[in-house]
């Protein structure tokens, strides 16, 4: 076991050596002690403490005591709102109490006594210190066996609702939630909870069978799995609740009859295999339909649940019916997004000598669809057209006008071989008027090749510049050719600008996700990439793209980001 001279943390988080004064303090304490910061991260520990809590100062340091350790009598997460020991050293004052309760490394609770008292060092700022001992002939694992299992208190139930409606509400990943929802049953109401979900397809699946072993929640995967259909007429507590008839009680008694389904015959399986002597199931009901099952089992605990329990048990169910179907119908939705936005981004073009690929990331809370988009085509002459915008909006209508604008600007390319100047200036004038689109930003551009010379000839309508990359890595933004976005009303000429590309050079095609951040510049953004792109140029073009995406844009932005890009030969 670790000594009291490590100060430090974990998750990222530096470690250090506690200062002598600090670490003699500790060592001279002769009953548990940690110190916390103004957070309430565990800064240091003594080995009292290490060994009361069954915790190796590893599994302490850095981490936040009250989240870790502060449980109610009952094994519930504490809110922060009851706990007192917070508030202390968050205000900064002292403050003890006889009767808290902690959760050890092993997952059992001890009562603890404990004063919190702020101090200062020289070299370690204000922090607080924390003493507490166990009382005297007090035995962890008694305490465990004799905890009250019966119906929770009212405030102990109302705290388990709020942080169930808390955790359930905020995601919206399925199977995160139902990771959450047994989290919070197991062990504090049951020792084992199944959850039974019914697919979009009326298929049953056992999605969970989970039981807690020292402290840790451990899947029996042997029973999840498919499961045979819901009988419409069966009278047994699960099939009842799969058809959202009421929620009741079962032990293994219930299921020793003849089986009445291939149900009835996975239930019995259940019993006997965890050794469930008490169960009680409720439906997880959705707004429009059932969604599944809970089953709180007990086997390990002598007290069975009972009809006072389930109240509890709906509550907590309701809770995690509207989170489930909110979860689904977020998943499904990002179903329809993915599929509508791989069939609106292009397959890029063959070339002869170009290399070209493109990259399209969604912003995380945008259905995985929005209004950035790229565009590579062929065009009669030969040449290649070359686009990339940013409709605004982050949502489907966005796409839905990102798709109208680049099939308007196909058509135009095509139809008329002018500069690109002309054609976007006619996509303007049709915008307003043809169009959901209310403002985008839009560069196009024609590259074609003359004599192993490869020059772009561009027009840019409110949009970040192309970066141009050299071999050598000499990087400069194409600037010229800049005019006003599209969607505002006002029709008049737009610039071209011409460029060559020097043999081997990396051109770069971006929408502003790649460079804009919260409280930055523009500027900073545009010389991240720069400095970037110019270290990666050596890289082959895929590699060049993917390291580019994930090294320049800046780590709070939550926007989209679409880039395209492509390298001339490095010879005729």
């Amino acid at each position: 076991m670790t000594g009291p001279d490590t100060v430090g943390g974990t998750d990222g988080r530096s470690s250090r050596t506690a200062s002598p004064s600090l670490s003699a303090l500790l060592a001279a304490l002769g009953t548990g002690a940690y110190v916390v910061d103004e957070q309430g991260r565990i800064l240091a520990v003594n080995t009292h403490a290490e060994q009361l809590l069954a915790r190796p100062a590893g599994d302490l340091l850095g981490h936040d005591a009250h989240d870790l350790l502060h449980r109610s009598r009952y094994g519930a997460p504490l809110p922060g709102t009851q706990c007192g020991m917070r508030q202390a050293y968050t205000t900064g004052r002292a403050l003890q109490s006889e009767e808290e309760w902690f959760e050890r490394g092993d997952g059992s609770l001890v009562p603890v006594s404990w004063l919190v008292t702020p101090f200062r060092t020289e070299d370690a700022g204000e922090p607080t210190l924390v003493l507490f001992h166990v009382p005297r002939d007090h035995d962890a694992a008694a305490t465990e066996a004799n905890r009250p299992h019966g119906p929770l208190p009212e405030l102990e139930r109302l705290a388990l609702l709020a942080e169930t409606t808390t955790q359930l509400t905020s995601t919206l990943d399925v199977e995160q939630a139902l990771r959450r929802l047994v989290g919070l049953v197991v062990p504090q109401l049951a020792d084992w909870a199944i959850v039974d979900l019914i697919t979009e397809h009326d298929e049953v699946r056992r999605s969970a069978v989970v039981h807690a072993e020292n402290g840790v929640l451990v899947h029996r995967e042997d029973l999840e799995g498919p499961m045979p259909p819901v009988p419409p007429d069966s009278v047994m507590p699960l099939s009842r609740a799969l058809r959202g008839v009421s929620s009741a009680l079962a032990g293994p008694e219930t299921y020793q009859g003849t089986p009445d389904s291939g149900l009835a015959v996975e239930q019995r399986r259940l019993f006997e295999e965890t050794g469930i002597h008490s169960a009680a199931i409720a439906p997880i009901r959705g707004v429009r339909e059932v969604l599944g099952a809970l089953t709180l089992g007990r086997a390990q605990r002598p007290e069975p649940l009972t009809a006072a329990d389930l109240p509890l048990l709906e509550d907590i169910t309701r809770r995690a019916g509207l989170a489930l179907d909110n979860a689904r119908l977020y998943q499904r939705q990002r179903k329809v997004a993915e599929t509508m936005q791989r069939h609106l981004l292009p397959q890029l073009p063959r070339v002869p000598g170009l290399r070209m690929t493109a990259r399209y990331l969604a912003a995380p809370d945008a259905s995985q669809v929005g209004g950035d988009w790229y565009d590579a085509f062929t065009l009669p002459d030969g040449a290649t057209a070359l686009a990339i915008g940013d409709v605004v909006g982050h949502d489907l209508d966005a796409a839905a006008g990102m798709a109208q604008l680049r099939n308007m600007l196909r058509a135009y390319a095509w139809a008329q071989q002018d500069p690109p100047s002309r054609i976007v200036e006619r996509l303007d004038q049709a915008v307003l008027h043809i169009t959901d689109v209310t403002m985008a930003t839009l560069l196009f551009a024609r590259l074609a090749a003359d004599d192993g010379r490869w020059r772009l000839l561009w027009t840019n309508a409110g949009h970040p510049p192309p970066l141009l990359v050299a071999p050598d890595g000499r990087a400069r933004y194409l600037t010229d050719g800049h005019g006003i976005l599209l969607g505002t009303g006002s029709h008049g000429p737009r610039p071209d600008a011409t460029a060559e590309l020097p043999p081997g050079a990396t051109l770069l095609l971006y929408t502003d996700g790649l460079i804009e951040a919260p409280g930055r510049s523009l500027d900073e953004g545009l010389h991240r990439l720069r400095r970037h792109a110019a270290s990666l140029t050596h890289r082959p073009l895929e590699a060049f793209t993917d390291l580019l995406l994930e090294r320049a844009r800046p780590s709070g932005n939550d926007d989209d980001v679409a880039l395209l890009a492509l390298r001339v030969p490095s010879g005729p």
